[in-house]
């Protein structure tokens, strides 16, 4: 029996997420210049809800969410948008777009710990993974030369590693769900409930944040990360899950830190220190180790 033929459209997919993705972490940071964290994160969620409305209307795909996927639209609203958005952008504001990048993209290694304590099955290939990866941390973080006087990078560090165990916590979620509609078609529901949650943290928690509506650099971000990197690259990346096997496509989305650090290089002049280059391979050969032992499953 002959496996079915990728199609091409597929790849290109792929890479067409990777590279948005990729893109996003300097044009965030060149964002933050004129704005605050929190109203920037909830701008973002506010135009990614819209361009995802329109998007699901013209596909004619726009249906209320089901009641059995509300609890998935909740979950990943709060946890992979709303909390994920507010948290890579405060820790960003502290540390490089490239080493933000790296250490928000640990989810899948915390996955590991949040599928033990469910009570699921975890090899140990997975727990050295994890492991591998904590190492890369703290190589990246490079503590032997760590100002452990600037509370703001201390709390950038904590910040980035936050957002993605929150990333993680909604990927635990996703996976047991049983969905009545797709991932995409839920897209605008949990991008919405994301914009809310985060209009009220930005009232509450920055009353004094701004949002430079005149600044050039502003609209660039928010028109990039809420119109394409959002919408338009979670898109992609749903119908890249349903065309290539699930570890191809995990794999493959490694190359999205990688990307970041060399965009940041590029757009924004930052180095690539020893320690950034050492700890991010580490950091990925973890989460490469944790893909491959996931996907026996």
């Amino acid at each position: 029996m002959t496996s079915k033929p990728i199609p091409r459209i597929a790849w290109l997919q792929l890479a067409a997420n990777i590279i948005l993705f990729g893109l996003s972490w300097p044009i965030i940071k060149i964002g933050l210049e004129a704005s605050t964290p929190l109203w920037f994160a909830a701008a973002r969620a506010t135009l990614s809800a819209t361009t995802a409305f329109i998007l699901l209307a013209c596909l004619g795909r726009l249906a209320w969410p089901h009641r059995a996927d509300w609890p998935i639209v909740l979950s990943v609203g709060a946890l992979q948008l709303s909390c994920f958005f507010a948290f890579s952008n405060l820790g960003m504001q502290s540390l490089p777009a490239g080493r933000s990048s790296v250490l928000a993209y640990t989810a899948t290694l915390w996955i590991v710990p949040l599928s033990l304590l469910i009570g699921e099955k975890v090899g140990w290939r997975a727990v050295g993974g994890v492991l591998l990866g904590v190492v890369g941390i703290v190589v990246l973080v490079d503590p032997t030369r760590f100002d452990w006087n600037d509370k703001a990078v201390i709390w950038g560090h904590l910040w980035l590693l936050l957002a993605g165990f929150t990333w993680a916590i909604a990927i635990v979620h996703i996976r047991r769900h049983r969905w009545k509609l797709t991932p995409l078609d839920v897209l605008p529901w949990q991008m919405s409930v994301a914009a809310i949650l985060l209009w009220t943290l930005a009232l509450l928690a920055e009353p004094a944040g701004r949002l430079e509506i005149d600044s050039k650099k502003l609209w660039m971000a928010l028109v990039y990360i809420g119109a394409f990197a959002g919408p338009i690259a979670t898109w992609a990346a749903v119908s890249v899950g349903r065309a290539l096997p699930p570890v191809v496509g995990s794999m493959a989305m490694l190359g999205v830190p990688l990307l970041s650090i060399a965009s940041s290089v590029m757009l924004l002049g930052e180095t690539i220190t020893l320690p950034l280059a050492l700890g991010t391979t580490l950091v990925i050969a973890g989460i490469a180790t944790v893909i491959l032992d996931r996907s026996r499953d």
